[in-house]
């Protein structure tokens, strides 16, 4: 059965954008947390253009190749430009998840309002067997706290933001976690956990 998992870029503080994110402004004034995509030298078998370091490079393409889906969250679909057309994936479909309208929804993108557990079988059903990736701090939270989160992977870069949108809202009990792996590679280090049930 496919896994339902979340790997995004997070400053040591726990921000997963900088401050004053948004349309036209992307993820804020922290654009260093997307540095290790290009610093490298190895080239992603997944993402065109992407060159990471090797380290990175195994660790993203493992992941990256399972995906099937994204699920994201409002915020995140607007901070990245996505209403535009755009995935966060070359290939996989997005599902959107929002209570507000959205202008005109593109190809590969689907739009679910009746919450975070329809949004996942969604996703899952638009997967066909693949994993499902969770994109958006509120998404992630909704679906840890509705038992809907099998992994958590965290490329943690070395810096303090200060502010910006945190990767997890507030959940309604401990989640406990078992870390499965752990790369240091230049300028991150990918973390990887399984959500213990």
């Amino acid at each position: 059965m496919s896994k339902v998992f979340s790997a995004l870029s997070v400053s040591v503080d726990g921000y997963i954008t900088g401050r004053d994110p948004g349309a036209g402004h992307g993820l804020g004034d922290a654009p260093m947390l997307f540095d290790w995509y290009f610093d490298g030298d190895t080239p992603s078998r997944e993402f065109e253009g992407f060159k990471l370091s090797e380290a990175s490079a195994r660790f993203f393409d493992a992941a990256a190749s399972r995906l099937g889906a994204s699920l994201v969250g409002r915020n995140t679909y607007d901070d990245s430009g996505w209403i535009d057309g755009g995935a966060p994936h070359p290939t996989a479909p997005l599902i959107l998840l929002t209570h507000r309208p959205v202008p005109g929804v593109r190809d590969r993108q689907t739009v679910i309002t009746t919450g975070i557990e329809d949004a996942v079988a969604a996703a899952r059903e638009a997967a066909g067997g693949k994993d499902v990736a969770l994109m958006g701090g509120g998404v992630v939270t909704a679906a840890l706290a509705a038992g809907l989160v099998d992994d958590l992977i965290l490329h943690q870069i070395p810096i303090l933001l200060g502010g910006g949108r945190p990767y997890f809202q507030a959940l309604p009990a401990h989640v406990r976690l078992r870390l499965i792996e752990a790369v240091p590679a230049p300028g991150v280090t990918h973390l990887h956990y399984e959500v213990i049930r």
